[in-house]
């Protein structure tokens, strides 16, 4: 694996696999209370430029869990919301602890502190991509249907970080991929060129969900407006109209069909009540699932480090 995991389009199919294998392994050791073989006092650094619940439980968890500590940083606290330069953060943390987390919103701050770390870094989430999420999706469907490769992923809504994660992901896995968003919302270019240059599994980008959730055995949605899209919310329900995953859009896809969704779900717009209460299963076991892989991660990175 490379030094730092900042997107998936960065990891490789077997490095993907590899954090898979680590986290289920990690996560039967969490259970059965079998203590990890990872060194102790390891400490993370985690840079929070956006609120969070399940990234910052879990990844403060996670190396609890590990053995070592987690150091809370909101850019309000630190000298980054002073105008630090990302730079001299990166060379300052990087003599202080093992492993820098952060959650920003510009994938290029995340680039730029990993080229001045000395420490691996982790991209808890960006505009651009959600990794540590679509990881946590990617063995959720693993557990629950026992492969990844030859499934149809659906995505339905906003090509954001999380379609973007899940193009990378899913594709790099051997799933065929299926994409409706509205017109001005589709998903990044660099991710979509991506999607074009695959072999041996389908990409389909689509205005028409009907299209996309046709033979789907696991169907991702997310909120129509993002953190830091508030602004946008009157203009976005409009432009979603007909996006959201229901029981008739279900009705298309494969028999058992899985639902994920990243939460927090918004129920009644991306999806109906009725669904995600179905699905609330396979819902929270990808949200426990955060915790395993980004356990994994940090293992894998820090472990001979």
């Amino acid at each position: 694996m490379n030094k730092d995991v900042l997107k998936l389009l960065d990891l490789s199919s077997d490095d993907i696999i590899l954090i898979l294998d680590t986290a289920d392994r990690l996560k039967a050791e969490r259970k059965s209370g079998k203590k990890h073989d990872f060194p102790p006092g390891k400490t993370l650094a985690m840079i929070f430029a956006k609120n969070s619940t399940r990234t910052r439980v879990s990844f403060e968890a996670g190396i609890s869990q590990l053995g070592g500590h987690g150091i809370f940083l909101a850019s309000s606290d630190s000298q980054l919301g002073r105008g630090e330069p990302i730079k001299d953060t990166a060379r300052v943390l990087s003599r202080y602890c093992d492993c820098i987390m952060i959650r920003t919103f510009d994938q290029e701050e995340v680039e730029e502190l990993a080229k001045y770390s000395s420490v691996p870094v982790i991209n808890g989430l960006t505009d651009f991509e959600h990794p540590c999420q679509v990881l946590a999706d990617l063995m959720t469907i693993r557990e629950h249907r026992g492969r990844l490769g030859g499934l149809k992923a659906c995505f339905i809504g906003d090509g954001n970080n999380v379609a973007n994660s899940i193009i990378a992901g899913c594709l790099k896995c051997g799933m065929d991929v299926s994409m409706a968003c509205p017109d001005g919302y589709w998903p990044d270019q660099m991710t979509l060129d991506f999607a074009k240059g695959v072999t041996g599994s389908k990409f389909v980008m689509t205005y028409q969900p009907e299209i996309a959730a046709a033979g789907a055995d696991v169907v991702f949605t997310d909120v129509w407006a993002s953190m830091g899209q508030e602004v946008e919310s009157e203009k976005r329900q409009k432009a979603f109209q007909g996006y959201q995953v229901n029981d008739s859009l279900l009705a298309l896809a494969n028999p058992g069909c899985m639902v994920q969704h990243c939460l927090p779900a918004h129920r009644g717009e991306e999806i109906t009540e009725k669904v995600f209460e179905e699905h609330a299963g396979e819902i929270f076991d990808e949200a426990e699932n955060r915790l395993h892989v980004q356990k994994a991660i940090m293992y894998l990175l820090m472990k001979n480090s």
